[in-house]
């Protein structure tokens, strides 16, 4: 009986200790962050006993020039202790976006205890909130008709592997009978098939420019391309793999090589429009390289083409170099079958904007045209969420 006695008092007393430590003042919770009606954030977090806590954030960049050029990193700001050992900071005022974060508590870097959201991105782990208002709210999950998102296994005979990738299709597809366009979207080196649902947000921007009347309904597939792996790390029979940007077999001609197995699949599975004018593709950095490839070795299959922050000439050596060679004709030849769209973005301070620069000067040299946007920040999720709600209300028009 003593000994029962004992462990209830021990589970008292650690419920309560952790309810004392989700409160401050008078009763109220602590919460954190807290968005405010002048759109500063509030973080705040319980440490009595740490010596210092800070914040670091895409909210907080800092552009650095190097001998390589022009960058941006995320800033760091320490955050102030009260009596009680609660740590708070509150921000400048944030423009509309979806923003990430983390705490740095005694120099160790952790997600918010007071947040449960947070997401990947290769090998690390962010928080994330959103200050609403203008573009932000296209990233909002809104009270609009909502398509469905699938991971689907394909068979990919040319590298004779099963692999996975994310399909979107629009609210009403699964009883409306019709045959859509299908966009194909790719993701950056280092990503995989979720990294454009869940950091690009790219289902909830089609959810609502679709229900604004802003963007066909359409299917999205976002791919994996790095064609060596299954899917996206720990969803595979490797199991719990430790997530890397130092895979084989990434930017060297082979996922060009074998993308017609996704389109093969793709029309085989969904009611889609299945010619070119009813086809787009579309990726940042290393997805837009592919993008850029894969469109102009195959000049009759897309019409709509886009780059975003593309990592224009940055292939490997060796694999299948027959994809890269002879660049600028092929550009001439998917040209010549008069692609309605060929769509270039990249930011200021982005460190691929030499190698965008130096693209759109053969285009221009050859008078191809293109839709051109340039934007401020760097190569970051921000200006690709950008880009993707831009050129979607472009496409099949």
């Amino acid at each position: 009986m003593k000994k029962l006695t004992l462990i209830i008092a021990l589970a008292l007393t650690t419920a309560a200790y952790a309810q004392q430590n989700l409160s401050f003042g008078q009763g109220q919770q602590l919460v954190s962050p807290e968005v405010n009606s002048n759109n500063t954030v509030t973080f705040r977090m319980s440490a009595p006993g740490a010596q210092k806590v800070q914040i670091t954030g895409d909210f907080l960049t800092q552009v650095i020039e190097t001998q390589f050029g022009t960058f941006e990193t995320q800033g760091t700001v320490d955050m102030i202790k009260d009596e009680k050992g609660t740590w708070t900071y509150t921000s400048d005022v944030l423009k509309p976006e979806l923003y990430t974060y983390n705490m740095i508590v005694d120099g160790v870097k952790i997600t918010d205890p007071l947040n449960v959201y947070t997401i990947r991105d290769i090998n690390n782990l962010f928080n994330i909130f959103i200050v609403g208002g203008d573009r932000a709210d296209l990233y909002k999950v809104n009270k609009v008709e909502h398509g469905t998102v699938s991971k689907v296994w394909y068979d990919c005979p040319t590298e004779g592997i099963k692999r996975r990738c994310t399909v979107y299709t629009p609210a009403g597809y699964e009883n409306s009978g019709k045959k859509y366009p299908v966009l194909y979207l790719l993701h950056g080196i280092g990503g995989d098939e979720n990294a454009w649902s869940e950091l690009g947000r790219a289902t909830q921007i089609l959810d609502n420019l679709i229900a604004q009347g802003k963007a066909e309904p359409m299917i999205v597939v976002m791919t994996n391309g790095n064609i060596s792996e299954e899917a996206a790390p720990g969803e595979t029979s490797k199991g719990f793999a430790v997530p890397t940007m130092s895979l084989p077999k990434t930017m060297d001609g082979y996922f060009e090589n074998a993308f017609p197995d996704v389109i093969k699949f793709v029309e085989s599975t969904y009611r889609v429009k299945a010619d070119k004018a009813h086809r787009a593709i579309a990726g940042l950095s290393m997805g837009g390289f592919h993008s850029l490839y894969i469109s102009i070795n195959n000049p009759d299959t897309f019409d709509y083409i886009g780059l975003f922050s593309a990592a224009v000439d940055q292939q490997q050596n060796g694999g299948l170099q027959t994809v890269y060679e002879n660049r600028d004709q092929k550009i001439d030849n998917l040209f010549a079958k008069n692609p309605k769209l060929f769509w270039i973005g990249i930011g200021k301070t982005d460190f691929l904007y030499s190698n965008n620069t130096a693209l759109r000067g053969v285009l221009d040299s050859k008078k191809h045209k293109y839709t051109y946007m340039e934007t401020e920040g760097g190569h970051i999720w921000r200006n690709w969420r950008i880009y993707l709600s831009e050129f979607v209300p472009l496409l099949f028009k």
